[in-house]
Order: C-alpha cells, then sequence, then structure tokens
C-alpha cells in the first residue's frame, strides 16, 4: 500500500471534475479492489465496494461516502483561438488568472488562464475581480484545430501537483474530498486486519458539488442501517479564525446537529476515546452541505454521521490539510465500524 502521501498525490492529481469521474473512479477502483470483496460502479458512476462482515447473516450494512468530484470548469464556447469557460461547482474566480489547466476533449489538451496586462487597462479594472464573460483558456493552439479538438461541454480541470510542506502539510488541488477518499481507503486497509460484525460499504460518490446527487442514489439503493459520510471543513488560517473554523493537525472534526442521528454522534465520539484519537467537535445547526445531507433522507431515513478533515483555502488550486488528520480520520471511520456490535440498531427511544 501507498504511504498516506502517495495515495494523496495519486487521488488529487488524477481528474475528476463533477459528471465526469471515470480517470478518479479507476484509480480508486484499483486500490479498492483488493481490500473488498466486490466492486462496482452504479448507475450514477458511484464506486461502492463491499468488505463483508463476520457477523451472523442476515448481516447489518454501514456505509461510508465520501465524493471523488472536484470543481472545475465547462466549455461554454470557442471564440477563435480561444475557449470561453465557466464554473463546474463553487469555482472562486479571484484565483484563476495565472492558472495551469487541462481541457479534456478528445485527448487532454494543457492550457493556461491569462488576462490583458495591467499596462492597458485602467486603475478601475484592476481592482475588479475578473467576470466569467472575461474568463478565457489559451492552449496554443489555432482556431480550427482547437475547434476539431473541444467542444462545448467539455470539461477543464486544474493542473496542479501535491506539494508536500513542512510539518507534514500537504497543499494542492482536490483535497475536498480526495482527502476522505483516502481516509475511507485506509479504513478499508484496517479493517482487513480487524473483525466486524456488519458488512462495510465504501462509497466513492459522483457529484457533490453540483447537488449531493451519488451520494442520494448510492444511500437509496444500499439502504444502509447506518451511514457516514467523511468530508472536509474550514480550518483556521491567517484571515480566518472565526468560530466554526478548526485547527490543522488536531484531528478531524465529528459533527452534531439535526442531520445526524445522536447515537451515531455518540459512537463516533466513544470509538475516538476508546482508541485514543485526537479529535474536534463540531455544531452544525442546518444542512452540513455534505454526502450527508442527501443520505439522511433516502428512502424512509438513514441514521448517519459526519467526520470531516479541517482544510485550508477550500475550493482553490492550494488546499491545504494535515496528513495526521487524514489517518485520524481512517483510523475513526474504522473503529467505530469495527465496534459496532451484531445486533446493534439505532433508534429514537434511546437517543439523547
Amino acid at each position: 500500500m501507498q504511504s498516506t502521501f502517495e495515495l494523496l498525490k495519486t487521488f488529487t492529481e488524477a481528474p475528476g471534475p463533477a459528471g465526469r469521474e471515470s480517470v478518479i473512479r479507476e484509480s480508486i477502483a484499483a486500490r479498492w479492489t483488493p481490500l473488498a470483496d466486490e466492486v462496482r460502479v452504479d448507475a450514477m458512476g458511484s464506486l461502492i465496494a463491499l468488505q463483508r462482515g463476520d457477523g451472523p447473516e442476515p448481516r447489518p450494512a454501514v456505509m461510508a461516502a465520501a465524493h471523488m468530484d472536484e470543481i472545475g470548469l465547462i466549455v461554454t464556447g470557442i471564440e477563435g483561438d480561444f475557449l470561453r469557460a465557466h464554473a463546474l461547482g463553487g469555482i472562486d474566480r479571484r484565483v484563476l488568472l495565472g492558472l495551469d489547466v487541462l481541457v479534456h476533449g478528445k485527448h487532454d489538451l494543457p492550457g493556461i488562464i491569462g488576462s490583458r496586462p495591467p499596462h492597458v487597462i485602467t486603475a478601475a479594472e484592476r481592482e475588479k475581480i475578473i467576470a466569467w464573460e472575461e474568463v478565457y483558456v489559451d492552449t496554443g493552439l489555432p482556431g480550427d484545430e482547437l475547434a476539431s479538438l473541444v467542444g462545448i461541454g467539455d470539461h477543464i480541470t486544474f493542473d496542479r501537483e501535491l506539494l508536500a510542506l513542512k510539518n507534514e502539510r500537504v497543499a494542492g488541488k482536490a483535497l475536498d474530498n480526495r482527502a476522505s477518499v483516502v481516509a475511507v481507503t485506509l479504513a478499508l486497509q484496517a479493517l482487513r486486519a480487524r473483525n466486524h460484525a456488519w458488512d462495510f460499504y465504501a462509497v466513492a460518490t459522483v457529484q457533490e458539488e453540483v447537488g449531493i446527487k451519488g451520494a442520494i442514489t448510492s444511500a437509496y439503493g444500499l439502504a444502509p442501517e447506518i451511514a457516514i459520510a467523511l468530508d472536509v471543513t474550514f480550518a483556521a488560517q491567517h484571515d480566518d479564525e472565526s468560530p466554526g473554523t478548526f485547527a490543522l493537525g488536531k484531528g478531524p472534526t465529528i459533527a452534531s446537529g439535526p442531520n445526524f442521528h445522536p447515537q451515531v454522534v455518540e459512537r463516533l465520539q466513544a470509538a475516538a476515546k476508546a482508541e485514543e484519537i485526537p479529535n474536534q467537535f463540531e455544531a452544525v445547526p442546518g444542512s452540513s452541505g455534505t454526502d450527508a445531507w442527501g443520505i439522511q433522507v433516502a428512502r424512509e431515513g438513514i441514521p448517519t454521521g459526519l467526520i470531516e478533515i479541517p482544510l485550508r483555502y477550500m475550493h482553490q488550486p492550494v488546499e491545504t490539510a494535515a496528513l495526521q488528520d487524514i489517518e485520524r480520520a481512517g483510523r475513526l471511520l474504522a473503529s467505530f465500524i469495527a465496534r459496532l456490535e451484531a445486533d446493534f440498531r439505532p433508534c429514537w427511544e434511546d437517543a439523547s
């Protein structure tokens, strides 16, 4: 098995914009297949790996969902030698200028996003964030060749290698949410060597960035007794240490609020305490904005929890996380699953 850094590098550098996740899905499947009893892809494109438990049949099932799609751009027009582009997911226009990108046409094309030099624009224009009408991608190709290789609706992703910073920090694109996919992979690995009574479904979901779609459909199809979503949350940084931000390197957060079943929250906390896994507690008063929001109301309702990894500079090409937090999220998930008794079922009568 690759190191955590190597695994994260592999996953983050693979393209997988919302709605076109095939490359990242193949990369994840290659690493999940040796750790699972069954691996398949559902009709929406989510990757599902089953690791059977050792409890008596019929066994209950627990699902862990981490979305594998990333934000990106979509080609909306071709004007001469340049591509027009617009947001695919929550793109931050402030950081677009000067970026290297990959245009996923008939084959991948390197490109850049540039703008007119500051010498030839007004002072007022220099103070503005670039408008979508002014976002163009330059591949270096002449217009006729460009039009033969790229079509309207083709996807564009950031072209960025994962960077190792000091103090076990890493920075790059798509850590939202490939960091959580790594955590689920580490849990699959740990549970291969550890007894667990419940069947475990690891799911790499699609299209979270454009509406939590893969989580809704995979939860409906699997109908697990419990589900845990894994995602990222806001880490404290130099210009934001407000409530609702969390420290890097202090462990993942365990979320509490109406999106989450109290007994699932309590058992996540108990698992962290039993195995001395550093963690932080996160209050979420409404929608979590994660796969947990869609899973909770699938079918007749699924008792759901949420583990989140603190992340700086979310939805930018330099998202930054601590490797220790990713590893601890994987340990926490594995511990939670291993500690589920064969006869346990969450219920509201016993919930505090």
